[in-house]
């Protein structure tokens, strides 16, 4: 989920409690912020503010240039050691509001800077400083430098050893205090801040300039501090130890590719190293400072040396080394090719299943990366073996191949007609391909094999039938479990774990977990039933499942309108379907309401994200903070506490809502409780929205969220009961 739900009031309540003669003053100073369609800057916003009393007005309207109805913020960031801290500002404003856009708030500001931005997700470049300044006017005088040189001094007086120079600055003129200090050694020497008296040590003449600059911007003149340090007395006669290392990356035949960075070092166990010098090839010596990176295609030598602080110079050293050209990019995609094999009719078509192979190969030099392939249009899923398929009817399978420059070759598609022969497709009770065998919410840890029938134990034990005793269902357990261990799928300690979920599951006792009714069972008449809002789409498959976001892109959702749920436990299966190695964003929405007629319609998958509930859906490591089983905006769940399973696996999904408590659970395991008590939404802008207690809908419409073209995520088995 890329729009983000804010924690923010309407209107800022910072300074709220300011007396009213300090009202009367704050009106004096009036601080106006503007925003508009464009979601990178504010329109207006002042730079500059005198300390005391203050209205702030944030106005994003028609008026400032709004037609979209995007929603902006104005807030103070608190957290920052850097800025200012004393005022709690968070202002959401959009044209629909009940203010028209327009608020105000009351501040109290003292002499300093305040960093400000817009909370929203994608508006990160919507930020600025406000300088506070002292008195009546804006600070235009710059700091007050100077520096002092300490140290042992000779007759002449130079430095014996080393120098310390300390530097100090003030701003007692311009009023709003000095920001930082800065330092560089020499005339060529890059500035870096000054935290505490910098200590030269190296023998030579030197030059360290100054400046400071304060907070209102203002950079004092250059200065500078000009000295030599003279070596101490010593009877130091050796020369530093030298040596230089070459690096970077080579050839098979040892040369560097591009580049080759040369590092010297040298140590002095008596006066101290003094300088490293080096050259290259003929050329004349230079300061050292830095690694020597050569770029420059041949053969290199990298002469070297140091001197101590007591004049000893080092015998001259070098390196040796070549640097070629590296070879060019990789620009051309693979070359892919597939061959489909099977027994055949006299039609043409393959009888009982056909084996579909994909082959690839790179003549641009970096290899081929992966293998993908899409059968009947359905996402694509990383090749790794021939692909059998065994359903009846005619066929697509697309394949593509993308090298390891990025190269993705264009797909092709073969085509061809399966017919059966022998045994019919397994007739399972349900359809459950997780890991292990899990009895109602009680994993035995047992993996959840393929047996005889062609039946995973998990689709044989029908934990989701409507059984009329917890008796009747262990009978039926034991049954099945004995069957297996004959036929040798599991072992006796694996019949005594499966045994024991079953008992701990409750199933068939009072109260058990039965009457869920179908939204979407696979079928295109469920499909059908559905309706697509706002951007991107969803596709029906041909093994029963729905995919979102292969075809089109954009921000939208599917959503099922045919009525609303109060209390209800919703069950899901889902499966990430993302290309390539990153993972898919998605998420179902809870209890939102009617989008036909609604202030929100004209983007009307804000209806569920403002009003609603999104319970995400997000594996991936980075990005989003609102992982797997999140309820975005409220409540976070991080990867550990979601239990991530290997991507292109289904996975169980539980939404649990009663009052308003809402219960999440990933394949059988509790991963989030969340109590939605109010205080972090967005304010209802009409009178037939939520009450005033803070509190979302107590019933609403339930949807699936599709985020892009590379979102792909597939959705099954989708059923409801109302609790």
């Amino acid at each position: 989920m890329t729009l983000g739900l804010l924690s923010a009031p309407a209107v800022g309540q910072a300074g709220k409690d300011a007396a009213p003669a300090a009202a009367a003053a704050a009106a004096e100073q009036t601080l106006t912020w503007t925003a508009g369609d464009p979601i990178d800057r504010y329109l207006s916003a002042p730079k500059t503010a005198v300390a005391g009393p203050a209205t702030i007005v944030f106005e994003n309207s028609t008026a400032t240039g709004n037609t979209t109805g995007m929603p902006h913020t104005l807030t103070f960031v608190t957290s920052d050691p850097e800025f200012n801290s004393d005022v709690t500002l968070n202002i959401l404003a959009n044209p629909s509001d009940a203010q028209g856009g327009k608020h105000t708030a009351q501040v109290n500001l003292t002499p300093g800077r305040y960093f400000y931005h817009c909370t929203i997700p994608g508006h990160g470049m919507m930020q600025g400083i406000l300088v506070v300044t002292e008195g009546s006017g804006e600070d235009t005088t710059a700091p007050q430098t100077g520096a002092r040189v300490t140290g042992t001094q000779n007759g002449e007086g130079a430095y014996v050893g080393a120098a310390t120079v300390a530097v100090e600055a003030t701003d007692e003129s311009g009023g709003s205090g000095v920001d930082r200090i800065e330092y560089a050694i020499g005339d060529d020497g890059a500035w870096q801040p000054y935290t505490a008296p910098v200590v030269i040590d190296q023998v030579g003449a030197h030059k360290v300039r100054y400046r400071a600059t304060d907070k209102a911007g203002n950079t004092a003149a250059e200065k500078a501090a000009e000295f030599t340090v003279v070596p101490p007395p010593t009877d130091d006669t050796t020369a530093p130890e030298t040596s230089a290392t070459v690096s970077g990356e080579r050839d098979p035949a040892g040369a560097y590719l591009d580049m080759a960075t040369v590092t010297v070092s040298a140590s002095d166990t008596g006066s101290g190293v003094n300088t490293i010098e080096y050259a290259i090839g003929a050329g004349a010596w230079q300061p050292y400072a830095a690694p020597v990176m050569v770029h420059q295609v041949g053969s290199h030598t990298v002469r070297y040396r140091a001197t101590d602080k007591a004049g000893n110079v080092a015998a001259e050293k070098s390196v040796q080394f070549t640097v070629v050209s590296a070879p060019q990019e990789d620009t051309t995609a693979p070359v892919t090719g597939v061959a489909v094999d099977g027994s055949r009719n006299s039609d043409g078509a393959y009888i009982g299943n056909a084996k579909v192979t994909v082959t690839a190969t790179d003549e641009g030099g970096s290899g081929v990366e992966r293998i993908e392939y899409s059968l009947d249009g359905g996402p694509y899923l990383v090749y790794s073996a021939p692909v059998v398929v065994d359903r009846a009817g005619a066929h697509a399978l697309a394949y593509r191949a993308t090298d390891k420059a990025g190269n993705t070759a264009a797909a092709r598609t073969v085509n061809f007609t399966v017919v059966r022969s022998g045994p019919p497709p397994p007739n399972c009770a349900e359809y459950d391909e997780r890991l292990t065998v899990i009895v109602g919410t009680v994993d035995s840890g047992v993996p959840n094999r393929l047996t005889e029938s062609r039946c995973r134990i998990n689709e044989i034990i029908e934990d989701e039938k409507e059984w009329t005793s917890h008796a009747l269902f262990l009978k039926h357990v034991k049954t099945v479990l004995d069957k297996l261990r004959k036929d040798g799928v599991i072992d006796r300690r694996e019949h005594t774990a499966i045994t024991g979920a079953a008992k701990r599951s409750g199933i068939g006792k009072p109260g058990q977990d039965t009457g869920y009714r179908p939204l979407f069972d696979g079928s295109a008449d469920s499909f059908a039933k559905w309706q697509h809002a706002g951007g991107g789409s969803f596709g029906l498959n041909a093994d029963g499942s729905m995919t979102s976001g292969t075809t089109r892109g954009g921000l939208g959702m599917l959503w099922f309108p045919q009525r609303k749920y109060g209390d209800f436990s919703l069950r899901l299966q889902w499966r990430d379907d993302a290309p390539g190695t990153g993972n898919a964003n998605s998420g179902v929405f809870v209890r939102f309401p009617q989008i036909v007629d609604h202030p929100e319609e004209s983007r009307p998958e804000w209806v569920a994200i403002k009003f609603g509930h999104e319970v995400q859906v997000l594996d991936r490591p980075d990005g989003d903070m609102y992982k797997t089983g999140s309820v975005y905006g409220f409540d976070r769940v991080g990867l550990a506490g979601a239990g991530v399973t290997q991507k292109g696996t289904w996975n169980d999904y539980e939404i649990r809502v009663v009052d308003q408590h809402y219960s999440v659970y990933r394949n059988g395991v509790l991963i989030n409780e969340f109590d939605n008590t109010g205080g972090q939404e967005f304010v209802p802008p009409r009178s037939d929205d939520p009450g005033t207690d803070g509190r979302r809908y107590a019933s609403g419409y339930i949807g699936l969220q599709v985020h892009g073209t590379t979102d792909v995520i597939s959705y099954r088995d989708i059923r409801i009961k109302e609790l």
